[in-house]
């Protein structure tokens, strides 16, 4: 069978709403972008204008592809001492929660079919790890509904800049971590009134429901109006709008909007807030922690890891320091 990712996307109800509307738009969900905004050439960093750097929005497919299709294999034992992945050889088929709209994560080209990013890299090796090949199934996910489709079995696993916090292990388990970040704050470009997270006060600010952002908001800027909306696309077109005066969320995911559309907006002031680490979902109890915490730490001892980030993060944002590695298991 051919190594190319075989993709399937399943729709639940709100991931059909957004799917709708994505393809109206042009865009998607959460990161909104399309094989349009990936062909843009341009570069995009939270301080510099894109003559300052020589990053390109575009990601290479083809660097991508070849990656993922040499990342490791499980041997056979490895994959009969766990449950969980058992259930996915014995499928055939690695079901899991994400987006296909987030620029530097998870972003489909309508061109090919294939979806590209740091999350959706580290779900196709993963697939490749247990099947021998890139067999994902996609199921549409939003910060509301992450949980629910691990609770009802509608999928393996949950890849979608997913925070590890205290109050979700009590829903579901987690892998990892293998990613950080921090909360940042989205302007527009011509705004030049907010500076830091200290001018946020008495300031109209969008958040997305179900993630951090709303807490950390809270703590770090009381005094802000919250204006809650259930995808990044919505927050991001109420600033775009007027309706609001910056937007709240992930680092990596207003990344993402600098690459998509350069010189449309910009990061005030420096990310804030505690170090959130991302997770990759599993069921509750599922003895898939081990499994692929095991996977990462393969994937981040042989290089894998840092190749995936400069492919799909560093060679696109023109950031040079590549991450400390993330420990597993912590």
């Amino acid at each position: 069978m051919s190594k190319n990712l075989s993709q399937q996307v399943v729709l639940d109800r709100r991931g059909f709403v957004a799917a709708t509307f994505a393809t109206v738009a042009g865009l998607g969900l959460a990161g909104c972008s399309d094989t349009s905004a990936e062909a843009d050439k341009g570069s995009a960093a939270s301080s510099k204008s894109p003559d300052d750097t020589k990053a390109s929005t575009t990601l290479d497919a083809k660097a991508f592809d070849k990656l993922v299709d040499n990342g490791p294999k499980a041997d056979d034992d490895a994959i009969a001492a766990s449950t969980w992945a058992t259930a996915v050889k014995n499928a055939g088929v690695f079901k899991i929660g994400s987006v296909q709209t987030s620029t530097l994560f998870s972003l489909l080209d309508e061109k090919d079919g294939k979806t590209r990013g740091f999350d959706a890299g580290i779900a196709q090796l993963l697939s490749n790890y247990i099947l021998g090949e890139n067999k994902v199934e996609i199921t549409q996910v939003t910060s509301d509904t992450r949980e629910s489709v691990l609770q009802n079995g509608q999928v393996d696993a949950v890849f979608a800049t997913y925070t590890i916090t205290d109050e979700r292990k009590k829903l579901v388990s987690f892998a990892g971590p293998y990613y950080y970040t921090q909360q940042a704050i989205l302007v527009l470009a011509d705004n030049d009134d907010i500076k830091s997270v200290d001018d946020l006060a008495d300031k109209n600010v969008a958040v997305q429901s179900g993630s951090n952002g709303p807490a950390i908001l809270e703590e770090f800027a009381p005094k802000a109006s919250q204006q809650e909306f259930k995808t990044d696309e919505e927050a991001r077109q109420a600033l775009q709008q007027g309706r609001v005066d910056a937007y709240v969320i992930d680092n990596n995911m207003q990344q993402s909007s600098l690459v998509r559309e350069p010189g449309k907006y910009k990061i005030a002031g420096k990310p804030f807030g505690n170090k959130e680490p991302y997770g990759i979902g599993l069921p509750l109890d599922s003895d898939g922690v081990a499994f692929v915490n095991d996977f990462l730490k393969k994937i981040e001892d042989d290089g894998t890891w840092t190749k995936l980030w400069q492919i799909c993060i560093g060679d696109r944002t023109g950031d040079t320091n590549v991450p400390k590695l993330p420990e597993v298991g912590a």
